[in-house]
């Protein structure tokens, strides 16, 4: 009987070393896939950063290459008022100019709208002058703002009429 209990014990010690075995070769293979998925990840990001990267640079590039033929404008303009050709340096700023607006419509920009009311949003208050213009109203632009889609690149700087002024009387004039 005592071999018979050594012969139990030594079996269970063998199906323990085989189970723990096994379970050492899937914990070792579940580190390998650990790894390796770790591995696929890092390379994925760091592929998806160079495409982004590289996308950028093909749309920097691609807005250059279209500024382009406007650069060439701006210089015949300029050896146009060395030859003190006026009327075709007038014909070739506003050439350049109504170009550089085109090209920047198409990528999107637009000029904020100043007609109205005061807008905070879009609008940025220089003066507040006394004016027969309604109360809040813009009654003058000293400078454009434009949007880029929805944002607000830069906001039109304006002056705001303001209340009426009174004369000396307390009435208004």
């Amino acid at each position: 009987m005592p071999e018979d209990v050594e012969n139990q014990e030594v079996e269970e010690t063998s199906a323990e070393t085989t189970e723990l075995e096994a379970l050492r070769n899937e914990n070792e293979e579940l580190i390998d896939t650990l790894q390796r998925l770790q591995a696929d990840f890092d390379n994925y990001r760091k592929r998806a950063q160079r495409d982004q990267d590289a996308l950028v640079a093909r749309a920097g590039e691609r807005i250059v290459k279209e500024l382009l033929p406007i650069l060439d404008d701006l210089e015949r303009a300029l050896e146009a008022a060395d030859s003190h050709e006026e009327a075709k340096l007038e014909d070739g700023v506003k050439l350049v100019h109504r170009q550089l607006e085109q090209l920047l419509e198409k990528e999107g920009l637009a000029e904020v709208e100043t007609d109205g009311m005061f807008d905070p949003h879009v609008h940025e208050a220089l003066l507040t002058q006394p004016s027969d213009a309604r109360e809040g109203s813009v009654i003058e632009v000293l400078q454009k703002g434009y949007r880029l889609g929805d944002r607000v690149l830069r906001p039109s700087r304006v002056v705001v009429a303001g209340p009426k002024e009174e004369s000396p009387g307390g009435h208004a004039p």
